[in-house]
């Protein structure tokens, strides 16, 4: 699962982020005045504080999270630069190019969902 995100608010984001660890009654103050720092420093600190990758994934059925990371890196969109492009086949999206009819659409279980079943492991992308 990859998600890219727009911050469009920052003090909006960052002043959630400071009333959820005033909220905290189990951190430690020393522990608090680094995460108030940190929040006021980086956006991305800020959602690290307010987004838990276990709960958008809890009430998902068949999916138990084993582990989740976190990374993040402040970058300018271009949407016209190739790298913002998140299809990994973007020039065969499966439609006819022409009317955009979905009779075109590759099926090959034959069961409308457009493709191979999945097998255990395989990887899916957000976008």
């Amino acid at each position: 699962m990859e998600l890219v995100l727009e911050i469009e608010d920052p003090e909006a984001l960052t002043g959630a982020a400071l009333e959820r660890i005033a909220a905290d009654e189990f951190m430690p103050d020393e522990e608090r005045a680094h995460a108030r720092s940190s929040v006021r420093e980086d956006e991305a600190e800020a959602l690290a504080y307010l987004v838990d990758p276990f709960d958008l994934v809890a009430e998902v059925p068949g999916v138990d999270l084993a582990q989740a990371s976190w990374s993040s890196e402040q970058i300018d969109y271009d949407p016209d630069d190739e790298e913002w492009d998140l299809d990994d086949d973007a020039s065969d999206d499966g439609y006819d190019d022409e009317d955009g009819d979905d009779e075109d659409r590759d099926d090959e279980r034959g069961d409308g969902t457009g493709g191979e079943e999945a097998e255990e492991g395989d990887a899916a992308r957000v976008r």
